[in-house]
């Protein structure tokens, strides 16, 4: 099976026509040195032999000139086979891609219009600087789209727009990437915008998209003595920190990791805008460990 290239064969004309050029001015260098040679003394025997090497640089010249002539049609006709090759493709590829193009839109059409979403296909991306959501994929197959980035701080409105969801796939496909949050504008202090979320996978088969993070996260650290702040959401449920200390819960728009730890040195949380966690799943659990103990010992007795 021969598989052929046209961008491959394009290329490679290119460089030989490079090729036949350098070529070219190299014997064109060298063809008056070698042709007229001049005498060492004005004997016969010197011009002789001044007459014999012109002689072979004359038939030299002559050989260059059919190589360089030889290249130059070797040059011109794998180009002309590149761009037959070229339109061989495009010409056998369009009545294809209009058939595929043409069947997607009638198993399509009924869909779109009922639900507003194909059978099958791929999701729009949404534009970027916009904060656009991606469209969903087909009901059936499809990958959602990708997000848009947010907005960028401008400077009426510095801080920097959300970036855009990812959309959603159907029954089997990836859900798209959500878009990056848009930069805050330079030099003013604000944060940058966060990043979409990612799209959800197939129901069938699939992953899921991938969430984009703020283009700029404030950085946090507890200020806890001893003791460091759970993430969001954790503290709340078991009410204490991995040192059993009571979490603290971070304030509203601040930025915090999965980790127990800051994501960089940073600027601490002001001491009235920290509050302690509720006591949750953690004390409860605590106190019916401690009376199943206390009933095992009273059965004991």
């Amino acid at each position: 099976m021969l598989i052929v290239r046209a961008g491959e064969l394009e290329s490679a004309a290119q460089r030989l026509a490079a090729i036949e050029s350098a070529i070219r001015s190299a014997h064109g260098a060298a063809v008056g040195p070698i042709t007229q040679l001049v005498t060492a003394a004005d004997d016969e025997v010197s011009a002789a032999i001044a007459a014999l090497f012109g002689t072979y640089g004359q038939q030299y010249a002559g050989l260059s000139a059919q190589a360089a002539a030889f290249h130059g049609q070797f040059v011109q006709t794998l180009a002309a086979g590149a761009g037959a090759y070229a339109g061989a493709e495009g010409a056998n590829a369009s009545p294809l891609q209009t058939v595929v193009r043409d069947l997607l839109g009638v198993v399509n059409a009924p869909t779109e219009a009922l639900l507003g979403r194909p059978l099958i296909g791929n999701g729009a991306d949404g534009a970027p600087g916009t904060g656009q959501a991606g469209g969903d994929g087909g009901i059936l197959i499809g990958n959602g789209g990708n997000g848009g980035s947010g907005v960028p701080g401008t400077a009426a409105h510095p801080a920097g727009g959300a970036g855009g969801a990812g959309g959603h796939a159907g029954l089997f496909g990836t859900g798209g990437t959500g878009g990056a949050g848009g930069a805050a504008f330079g030099g003013s202090g604000a944060t940058g915008g966060t990043g979409g979320h990612g799209g959800a996978g197939g129901i069938l088969g699939g992953s899921v998209g991938l969430a984009e993070r703020a283009d700029w996260a404030l950085p946090v650290r507890p200020v806890l003595p001893q003791a460091r702040a759970a993430p969001v959401g954790w503290g709340a449920r078991i009410g204490r920190c991995w040192d059993g200390r009571r979490a603290v819960v971070a304030p509203a728009g601040l930025v915090v990791t999965g980790r127990s730890e800051p994501r960089r040195p940073g600027r601490g949380w002001p001491a009235g805008r920290v509050r302690p966690g509720a006591p949750g799943v953690g004390a409860r659990m605590e106190g019916r460990r401690r009376r199943v103990w206390a009933l095992i010992g009273r059965s004991a007795r």
